[in-house]
């Protein structure tokens, strides 16, 4: 496997070209921006592109997408149908956020509409990247439709923001459930085991072992309803 990362937004959003190594094809998981430099670092591998892959679709996750459709059409965009219609209000997201729309151009945030969803993830759907073979897990509670990719051979998975090193996903916007979030991970992302790797949508590389022992809201130290992002 070989992850090229780009950290995107003012959210420092991690966008990851993620590649097969022996067959060169790969998948985008979370365009944010910045589509051109994604697009030299597909290129500098020989990456031939088959999806943008959507973990969820919040604005620093979604924002790079049409852009970067434009430049490999080849490319489906995929996320899970549950959040098809977030990803269709990419345009007045900023304003969810608090954002003054005077503030929009200045931030990269002014979207145009996001292209058409061209395949949906299905949970438990096992998901082929040339000689990888990731496993599509339903996470909601961030958002309705939040999935994770895992590679269970590489022993790596991409959470977007379910899950953080020391926090959680935040449950406040539309569509978010605190009791949902707190289900998928410990129910669907920590039986994973605790030699995973956690690829988050943001903030450093964890484990699932480390979040066991230290993430406060995984030890009971903090109480629900925080988190990030």
């Amino acid at each position: 496997m070989i992850i090229e990362e780009l950290t995107v937004t003012a959210f420092q959003q991690h966008t990851r070209i993620v590649g097969c190594e022996k067959t060169r094809r790969a998948i985008c998981i979370d365009p944010g921006d910045d589509s051109e430099s994604i697009v030299r670092a597909i290129d500098k591998h020989g990456f031939d592109l088959q999806a943008i892959a959507i973990t969820h679709a919040h604005l620093d996750h979604v924002g790079g997408v049409a852009s970067l459709k434009k430049l490999k059409p080849e490319a489906k965009v995929t996320l899970h149908q549950a959040d098809e219609f977030i990803y269709l209000a990419l345009p007045e997201q900023p304003a969810w956020i608090g954002i003054p729309r005077a503030q929009w151009p200045a931030m990269n945030f002014d979207f145009e509409p996001p292209p058409p969803v061209d395949e949906y993830w299905e949970d438990g759907q096992s998901y082929k990247v040339g000689e990888l073979d990731f496993n599509v897990i339903h996470c909601p509670g961030h958002t309705p439709g939040h999935v994770v990719l895992f590679e269970s051979q590489e022993r790596k998975v991409f959470v977007g923001d379910v899950l953080f090193a020391g926090s959680i996903g935040r449950t406040d916007l539309p569509g978010g459930s605190t009791e949902q979030l707190m289900d998928a991970i410990i129910n669907k992302l920590l039986p994973l085991g605790d030699d995973v790797e956690v690829y988050s949508g943001h903030g450093p590389l964890t484990t699932i072992g480390h979040e066991r022992l230290t993430n406060p809201f995984l030890t009971g130290t903090y109480q629900l309803g925080g988190g990030r992002f």
